[in-house]
């Protein structure tokens, strides 16, 4: 794929995000599109957004858990950038009717680093020495592209199909915990409605971190200090509509609560 075609596709992705209209998948319209050009087209629509005034704050990686794969028909892990305009924090509603498309929480955990990281040869000793503090959250995934009819090189271009998300107000060091065996439960309107554990992500949100630092890595791109990593799901994707109210709670983290309008 050239560069014109790059910033074509990142162009109408960028039209859909601002414009909530979703487009036909890219791997149906463009012939041979690589996972390369996806990440190229997703680094264009992130230059896009930083034009706006946004600020790049941290980035996340997606497709870490079996069922989450299963669900999106992918079979391995990708990445993203989160900016300031896409976080929000315990106790604020969430507006997804007006920014949103079709929208989906997932549970995760949350890095925030104390010290940079830089791929390869990143391990999970490594991350936990770099991580000031992990939090419960939340993320919101959307996609840009109708009907969730994503494959692999379509969620890598539209960002990693991220949209919001927020973080809880409990912070507790890595090190005092084990992220493989942590439980999560996720309440949707009073009900349990998933449970997960650590180890559904990469093995552990520890590994998830390191496959990320080492993946960017090999782009020439570092994770930074102060910057906000989420880990991944630890548990199935939940639709989500205005009224919605969620909890998720992680065994010696805590929890996080968000409101929809």
């Amino acid at each position: 794929m050239n560069q014109e075609q790059i910033i074509h596709h990142g162009d109408e992705l960028y039209r859909a995000l601002r414009q909530r209209e979703p487009l036909a998948p890219l791997t149906r319209r463009v012939e041979d599109i690589s996972i390369d050009d996806a990440y190229h087209i997703s680094l264009h629509l992130l230059d896009r957004r930083l034009a706006d005034g946004e600020r790049l704050i941290g980035k996340k990686i997606g497709l870490t858990s079996k069922a989450v794969q299963s669900m999106l028909k992918v079979d391995q892990p990708d990445f993203g950038f989160l900016t300031d305009a896409m976080v929000y924090s315990q106790g604020q509603e969430v507006p997804i009717s007006q920014q949103l498309i079709q929208p989906r929480a997932e549970g995760e955990i949350a890095f925030i680093l104390k010290r940079d990281l830089m791929g390869p040869g990143v391990t999970a000793a490594d991350v936990l020495a770099a991580t000031e503090c992990v939090l419960p959250c939340f993320e919101v995934v959307d996609s840009r592209i109708e009907h969730w009819q994503i494959n692999i090189q379509d969620t890598i271009a539209d960002n990693a199909s991220c949209g919001v998300f927020v973080l809880g107000d409990t912070a507790v060091s890595p090190r005092k915990l084990d992220l493989a065996t942590c439980g999560m439960v996720v309440e949707k309107n009073g009900a349990i409605i998933s449970t997960g554990a650590g180890a559904a992500a990469l093995g552990s949100p520890v590994n998830c971190v390191a496959w990320l630092a080492n993946t960017l890595g090999m782009r020439g791109i570092g994770l930074k200090a102060g910057e906000v990593i989420l880990s991944g799901a630890l548990v199935p994707l939940e639709p989500v509509q205005a009224g919605d109210y969620l909890t998720v709670s992680v065994g010696g983290i805590g929890s996080a609560s968000v409101r929809f309008s």
